[in-house]
């Protein structure tokens, strides 16, 4: 009798099964037929909105790229002539690059374009200026981002802020390379000396020593740690 009873108990399980399935699939038809305008609703501005991406990179991004790249030809044909006031403000008939951040910020153009400025400020002696649009740019080359940074660290130190200059100069150096980061760590050093740190500077000085020998700076490195009373 034991065993009749073992039997029967898959098919039970297999009913109750059935039923939890049944049940289940009725509370969700349920669901929808009470909340289906909302998700309609909900599915179509999904759809929409996957579409309008799409559409927005390909009829509004696309020419707005074009456009802004147009329109930054001439500002960095008077940059180049050394024009740095119209390379900024344009000339009446030609945008500059401000211009073309306020019209086309977002695009690549855009964002060159703060770089440019922030360059264009600087060698004008605006330098906090210059700080401002710098900051704004960014690049995924690892020189240009080092000369960036390393910009805005010479502005600092033309406002006689050698703690802001330092912190940039070192993220300029940080990008390891042998082009920029020594000389933007050797410029860390000379501020952390004008800033009576010594001990800060020897640092300095020794990383560019070991991490970059065969360059100019690292060539320099004795000379510098020997007048801070560091010899071999």
């Amino acid at each position: 009798m034991a065993e009749n009873k073992n039997t029967k108990q898959p098919e039970k399980a297999v009913k109750n099964q059935d039923f939890d399935l049944q049940a289940s699939a009725d509370r969700a038809s349920d669901f929808y037929s009470k909340n289906k305008n909302v998700i309609n609703i909900a599915l179509l501005a999904f759809v929409l909105g996957f579409g309008g991406y799409f559409a927005y990179k390909r009829f509004v991004k696309a020419p707005a790229e074009v456009k802004a790249q147009e329109a930054i030809f001439q500002a960095q044909h008077f940059f180049a002539a050394d024009s740095l006031s119209k390379a900024l403000n344009g000339d009446g008939n030609n945008y500059g690059f401000l211009q073309v951040i306020d019209k086309y910020g977002s695009t690549k153009a855009g964002n060159l374009a703060h770089y440019y400025a922030g360059v264009c400020h600087v060698r004008l002696g605006e330098f906090q200026k210059g700080i401002d649009q710098l900051k704004q740019f960014s690049s995924s080359d690892i020189v240009i981002s080092s000369i960036a940074n390393g910009l805005i660290g010479d502005a600092y130190m033309e406002l006689n802020n050698a703690a802001d200059a330092v912190s940039y100069y070192k993220k300029a150096g940080a990008t390891d390379n042998e082009i920029t980061s020594p000389m933007y760590l050797m410029r860390a050093g000379l501020a952390l000396e004008k800033a009576n740190k010594p001990d800060e500077a020897i640092a300095v000085y020794q990383q560019i020593k070991q991490k970059y020998p065969r360059t100019n700076e690292g060539r320099e490195m004795e000379k510098y740690l020997a007048r801070l009373g560091v010899v071999k």
